[in-house]
């Protein structure tokens, strides 16, 4: 939180872009530090909206929120902004709530879902998706090397139930002892697999690249943008975006190596604890018509 807002440099007359609402954290803090300035906070999550709605009923002057994907901000929002704050992944609401179907550690439907209207489930990629394709997603957006393994599971385990199913069929296919062994690794060996349903649920690797396609130019001179990630394969997207624009004379990438949590703040948030953040700032360049 505290990198967050040291790197965008709040102006307090301003006006900044939380592009993952949450539960609020961050607009929060942004808005502390505002006078004259506005936060736009988006979040393709209706609960989400609708929480922030309730909890910041007496901010209306300064707060608008949106129900809408970051990865079509750029059409909404057509005002250069000082600061835009990203911060990927999913919420611990969402992971808390068992019928939104994103936790093994919690008996659940197969959803993962960020948008309950989208058409696409868990449910459908676990149940339907054949077995070739199924450990190409896992190995792709889970990173796992033992996805044809765990693919061949499932697919002999089907139909798979719930979240709890699918973590035990995972866990057979991978026995945690072994797992432990190879990887040297205190994660559950359904982790990898979960990421990668839910990565696929949501699109979110290509949210995230059509929102670093244009973001950037939607930043004043002098403007910063950062971004949290939680995973490598978000972390390679961020780091080589920036790296583009940096080359373009569009950006100056603030931080040549990753700023990761503070021991106070892992000790308070212990789920901050892989957070990687990049920030980057607008070049002097004339404000694209």
């Amino acid at each position: 939180m505290q990198e967050v807002i040291d790197y965008l440099k709040v102006d307090p007359k301003g006006v900044y872009l939380d592009l993952t609402f949450g539960r609020g954290g961050h607009t929060a803090a942004l808005l502390d530090r505002l006078t004259t300035g506005r936060v736009i906070a988006l979040d393709r999550d209706k609960s989400a909206i609708e929480a922030g709605h309730e909890r910041f009923m007496n901010e209306s002057g300064k707060l608008q929120l949106m129900c809408e994907k970051f990865s079509s901000v750029s059409e909404i929002v057509r005002e250069p902004v000082q600061g835009i704050l990203a911060d990927l992944g999913i919420s611990r609401d969402q992971i808390e709530d068992a019928n939104r179907g994103f936790s093994f550690q919690r008996q659940g439907p197969l959803r993962m879902t960020m948008d309950a209207k989208q058409a696409l489930t868990a449910k459908e990629i676990v149940n339907h998706y054949d077995e070739r394709q199924l450990a190409d997603l896992i190995y792709q957006f889970g990173e796992e090397r033992r996805s044809r393994r765990i693919a061949r599971a499932i697919v002999r385990e089907r139909p798979i139930r719930d979240t709890t199913h699918l973590a035990e069929v995972v866990e057979k296919a991978v026995p945690r002892t072994s797992f432990r062994q190879r990887h040297k690794s205190q994660i559950h060996p359904a982790t990898r697999t979960f990421q990668a349903i839910r990565i696929a649920v949501n699109d979110e690797i290509g949210e995230v690249e059509k929102l670093l396609a244009t973001a950037p130019l939607m930043l004043a001179p002098g403007g910063r943008m950062t971004v949290i990630s939680f995973h490598s394969l978000e972390d390679r997207v961020v780091k080589h975006s920036f790296r583009q624009w940096n080359t373009r004379g569009v950006l100056e990438v603030l931080t040549r190596r990753i700023v990761r949590p503070s021991t106070e703040e892992i000790a308070g948030n212990p789920a901050s604890r892989s957070a990687k953040l990049r920030a980057a700032e607008r070049t002097e360049l004339e404000w694209p018509q």
